[in-house]
C-alpha cells in the first residue's frame, strides 16, 4: 500500500510558499514490463517523486527546494519556458515529470538522472492513455542514457549492462527496431558479474530475436 505524506516547500525561483504531497511508503509489486515499469492499481505514485511550484512551475526533488534562491539563468529559463505552460490549470502527471527532467538539464544534474525522469513521464502516460506522448518522452530518456552511457562516469559500470538493454528496450517501444537490435547487441558486452546478470542477457535475447513483451 503506498502512503502520502503532506509536506510545506518554497520555490527557490519565485520564492512562492506551498503544499506538496510526498511518497513516505510506495507500494510493492513483483510484476514488471519489459521497460522495468511496475504496473499500477490506481493512482500512480511516480507524480509524487518530484514537486512542482504551481505559480512558476518549478519542478525538482523535495532536497532541491531546500537549496539557496537559484541562478539568473535558471529562473529566467524556467519563467520563460515552463510558467506560460501553467496556464492556470492542473498539470497532468507526465507534464510534471517532464517539467522536472528540463529543470534538471538545466541544473546540470547527470543525464542519467534526467533519462529516468524522461522515463517516469513516458510511465505516466501509459496510465494517462496517451500513446504518442508516451513515445515523445521514450525518446527523449533514451537519448538521455546514450548521453549518460557515453560520458566517462555517467552509469557505474555495474548498471552499464540494464541501461544498454533500457535504452534498446525504448527503441523498440518506439518503433524503431534496427535502432533496437544494435542495443540489445551490445548488451553482452556491458556484462560484468555473469552469475548474477544472467536475466538481463536473456531479455536481451528475447527482445531482439523474438520481439515480445513478458508481461502485458
Amino acid at each position: 500500500m503506498t502512503t502520502l505524506k503532506p509536506i510545506a516547500l518554497t520555490c527557490p525561483v519565485c520564492e512562492n510558499r506551498f503544499g506538496s504531497s510526498a511518497v513516505l511508503r510506495r507500494g510493492s509489486a513483483w510484476r514488471k514490463r519489459t521497460d522495468f515499469q511496475e504496473p499500477t492499481a490506481g493512482r500512480t505514485t511516480l507524480p509524487f517523486l518530484v514537486h512542482m511550484c504551481p505559480r512558476c512551475g518549478f519542478a525538482a526533488a523535495a532536497e532541491d527546494f531546500e537549496e539557496p534562491r537559484t541562478d539568473g539563468s535558471l529562473r529566467d529559463r524556467v519563467r520563460s519556458e515552463l510558467t506560460p505552460r501553467l496556464g492556470g490549470r492542473p498539470l497532468s502527471g507526465s507534464e510534471k515529470l517532464e517539467f522536472a527532467a528540463k529543470v534538471a538539464l538545466w541544473q546540470g544534474e547527470g543525464m542519467r538522472r534526467v533519462a529516468e525522469l524522461w522515463l517516469y513521464a513516458a510511465w505516466c502516460c501509459v496510465d494517462e492513455g496517451d500513446t504518442e506522448a508516451e513515445r515523445y518522452f521514450q525518446r527523449f530518456a533514451a537519448r538521455a542514457y546514450e548521453d549518460a552511457l557515453a560520458s566517462y562516469d555517467g552509469v557505474d559500470v555495474d548498471d552499464r549492462a540494464v541501461i544498454t538493454y533500457l535504452v534498446g528496450e525504448l527503441w523498440r517501444r518506439i518503433g524503431d527496431a534496427a535502432t533496437a537490435q544494435a542495443w540489445f547487441d551490445a548488451v553482452p558486452a556491458e556484462i560484468t558479474k555473469p552469475s548474477g546478470q544472467e536475466w538481463i542477457l536473456a531479455g536481451a535475447r528475447a527482445q531482439r530475436d523474438a520481439p515480445k513483451e513478458w508481461f502485458d
